[in-house]
């Protein structure tokens, strides 16, 4: 007890010290939680099949609503890379089209989905649109990318996702789409938001031409 009451206060700063890092420690747990829950997740994915009959699916993660600007299709070739925003071609086609284009492009609630349309028909567009020959779809080591370009809560950058597969349509249905990452590739950080924003341009540019 003597020694305690000469030590009292050099005891009592240690405790003091000790419950400050026990404060810190639980206020970092606290903030990379609120981090987390905040951070925009959006999933590409196949539905109904893993062929080229598979439906592309879209699913928002996040814990709020995002607002879809752009859904882009990239076919990459040996040669060349060949890029088609799926939304703005559907709304140039035809009035069926266009009823499918207003499903794709505007808020996404927090758990909902939707779907683009089958990748075999993305690469069919593409291939249209681009006016590619029957033999660059039967070159080796090709690779459908699929983009999304999206607007989260009030943040100014717009955030992104993406996702690439390994294309083969001469191969049997379950090896013709094959995904080259166990998981999306999610867009959150400042320097990754300033690739999506490029992404935009580089579209918003293509329409202007």
């Amino acid at each position: 007890m003597e020694w305690l009451n000469d030590n009292a206060q050099a005891i009592s700063a240690i405790a003091s010290i000790c419950t400050l890092f026990v404060w810190i420690f639980y206020a970092q747990l606290l903030y990379n939680g609120y981090v987390r829950q905040r951070r925009p997740r959006l999933i590409i994915n196949r539905g109904k099949g893993i062929g080229m009959e598979a439906i592309c699916l879209i699913s928002n993660m996040s814990s709020e609503a995002i607002y879809v600007q752009h859904l882009v299709a990239v076919l990459h070739t040996q040669k060349r890379s060949y890029l088609l925003d799926v939304v703005e071609y559907q709304q140039s086609g035809n009035e069926q089209q266009e009823a499918s284009y207003r499903t794709h492009q505007g808020p996404l609630a927090s758990g909902e989905y939707l779907h683009i349309q089958s990748f075999g028909d993305i690469v069919d567009q593409i291939k249209e649109y681009w006016q590619i020959e029957d033999d660059v779809l039967n070159e080796q080591n090709l690779q459908l990318e699929i983009r999304v370009i999206a607007i989260y809560g009030s943040e100014d950058m717009p955030t992104g996702a993406l996702r690439r597969f390994n294309l083969d349509i001469n191969a049997s249905p379950n090896q013709q789409l094959i995904p080259t990452s166990v998981d999306t590739d999610r867009l959150n950080s400042r320097r990754q938001r300033k690739r999506a924003l490029e992404w935009a341009k580089e579209i918003e540019t293509h329409k202007a031409r």
